[in-house]
């Protein structure tokens, strides 16, 4: 029996470790080619330009940038944000803007402010793990909304009125999402949209991929086809660097007070220094420059990760292209089982994210996640066909590991 003193509170034991976490440590050992994390490759950091401007603020503004400061965010990077995201046909003033420590914190802020124990949340199917992470210690109860190649499908908004009535939200990632890839059509994204407004569910838009698009740029945000029932999620952390854990949240001005309020308790204020610091770097249109060589680099990968699946998988297994973000969605044959061949891939030094962990409900065994952005092409065709050898191993065995 615990001798401990600590009772934990009921939401405590709704908490669990992100998967993905557990296995980035895994991927320490030597010699193992990952690609579970959803990383940013680091070769894309500007160092010199943030060496510059950090330079730039100390000498400047030294003590502004050292102390305190407004719950909201630095002003003038609000208002940059603000003039962005009509790039985007999302028209918002600067004090809809609330600058946020990662986007992670903004999901962790919607939860606070919308969840109550038991009141439906819809998500995609699969849906981001972190999104389900932030969410889960405020007691919601997750209804999944069906979804295709595109995502999810308008027609399964008219069911949470009879499946899930007082849905507070859908949460959705409209560009590239995380895990599949996948990206809406502007056709899909009126349907959705004219749907969720005609079953009064509003919608928090999670957007950290939009920007690495490869062939074609994105249609408009879902948020700017229903501002009054749109949140609007954006980070610095693909384009710049994830390091100064900088995001934000655009929300309608009703909800913005509350919002505030919940940032005001969790953390008083995202770091100025880092606010200040990603400002200068960028105000000058720096990430007009420097996002299309991410760009390039990751359409690289992406080409070479297409050809060595298409090279090296068995037969069986399914995977779209996908045109933009980091990852692939790859479906297993019949009979093979992600999680429990993910000790055997470890073994063999690659490592992947076991797909079951995205989904809310009714997971898929034989799903799986591959980031393509951190190795290099050469690396890339490597591990795939490791990843092919194991998987074809398991098909001729007919016996896998206990998960």
């Amino acid at each position: 029996m615990s001798t401990t003193p600590w009772n934990l509170a009921q939401r405590a034991a709704r908490m669990n470790p992100s998967i993905i976490r557990e296995i980035l440590k895994v991927t320490e050992k030597p010699g193992i080619l990952s690609m579970a994390g959803g990383l940013p490759s680091a070769d894309t950091f500007p160092v010199e330009a943030l060496k510059t401007a950090c330079d730039r603020v100390l000498s400047l503004n030294a003590k502004e940038s050292l102390q305190y400061a407004a719950s909201e965010g630095f002003a003038p990077l609000r208002e940059w944000v603000a003039a962005r995201v009509a790039r985007l046909g999302l028209e918002c003033s600067p004090d809809q803007v609330l600058i946020t420590s990662g986007s992670q914190q903004g999901l962790d802020l919607v939860g606070k402010i919308l969840c109550d124990a038991g009141a439906p949340v819809a998500v995609e199917t699969p849906t981001y793990l972190g999104a389900l992470q932030a969410f889960t210690p405020y007691e919601p109860l997750f209804t999944s909304l069906a979804s295709d190649q595109e995502g999810p499908l308008p027609e399964a908004f008219g069911r949470l009125a009879h499946d899930a009535p007082g849905t507070r939200f859908a949460y959705l990632l409209p560009n590239y999402q995380n895990p599949t890839g996948r990206v809406m059509s502007a056709e899909r994204r009126q349907a959705v949209m004219a749907a969720a407004k005609a079953a009064n569910v509003p919608v928090v838009e999670d957007n950290p991929y939009g920007d690495l698009w490869f062939d074609e740029e994105p249609p408009a945000a879902l948020s700017s086809l229903w501002p009054e029932g749109s949140i609007y999620l954006g980070s610095f952390s693909k384009v710049l660097t994830p390091g100064f854990r900088l995001g934000y949240i655009i929300a309608p001005k009703a909800l913005y007070p509350k919002l505030l309020q919940a940032k005001q308790a969790a953390d008083l204020h995202t770091p100025g220094f880092n606010q200040r610091v990603v400002y200068e770097v960028i105000k000058d249109g720096f990430l007009d420059q420097h996002i299309p060589s991410i760009r390039a680099r990751y359409k690289a990968n992406r080409d070479a990760m297409a050809a060595a699946l298409e090279k090296y998988l068995p037969a069986g297994c399914e995977w779209q292209k996908p045109k933009g973000g980091m990852f692939f969605w790859i479906r297993l044959p019949e009979g093979l089982d992600a999680m429990a061949l993910l000790p055997k891939a470890v073994d063999a030094n690659i490592a992947y994210v076991p797909g079951a962990a995205f989904y809310a409900a009714n997971p898929d065994p034989r799903a799986l996640r591959l980031s393509f952005v951190t190795l290099t092409p050469e690396l890339i065709t490597e591990g795939v066909a490791i990843l092919g050898r194991v998987l074809g191993e398991a098909l001729e065995s007919g016996v896998q590991p206990t998960p």
